[in-house]
């Protein structure tokens, strides 16, 4: 199995900007409340870290070819069930979501990404972020334009939870690691 620092180490190497590794960090924090949450706790919860963590991991060297790149390493490693996961983490590569770790991942990755982009609008970071404040911000298509409400709501329709209880899980599994990640109050 791949160590978390292993895989870190090989993140880092591959990606430069702390933007990038903050959301992979943020990714994997809110993954591994996930494998408790939705998927059998501690047995999934290094599969459930890595896949966060590597999700994004050739986007920035090779962004025409994402996500093949950090795939093929996964598999390289025997990991198939994480390289998958990966493979799967946007709707439109048409990629069967087969298992919870393949719809945590989808569910997870672009909202935890936008809960990030509200925390980084307000003096006090995620403190006090509730989720209607970033409900009411998805509905605001200009704010945090890039990340696509359609993946926001298809990851939580295939976890079979409300987004607003969706939201409100990523906000708390973030609020611990809020300085670590970059979400703390400014």
């Amino acid at each position: 199995m791949l160590t978390r620092d292993e895989a870190w180490a090989h993140l880092c190497a591959w990606t430069e900007t702390d933007a990038l590794r903050n959301h992979a960090r943020a990714v994997e924090v809110v993954m591994r409340a996930a494998a408790f949450k939705y998927g059998s706790g501690a047995a999934d919860v290094e599969a459930f870290g890595l896949a966060g963590m590597l999700h994004d991991a050739d986007y920035e060297k090779w962004p025409e070819e994402h996500p093949k790149k950090i795939v093929a390493w996964l598999q390289e490693r025997d990991l198939p069930v994480v390289a998958h996961a990966v493979s799967a983490h946007y709707t439109k590569w048409g990629v069967p979501y087969d298992t919870l770790l393949d719809k945590a991942l989808l569910a997870c990755d672009e909202l935890t990404g936008f809960v990030g982009a509200c925390a980084r609008v307000r003096p006090d970071g995620l403190a006090s972020l509730e989720s209607k404040s970033v409900l009411k911000k998805l509905k605001d298509k200009s704010f945090a334009a890039k990340v696509e409400r359609s993946e926001v709501t298809a990851g939580a329709e295939m976890l079979g939870v409300t987004l607003e209880e969706h939201v409100t899980f990523v906000i708390e599994a973030l609020r611990p690691f809020a300085h670590e990640v970059g979400l703390a109050a400014r």
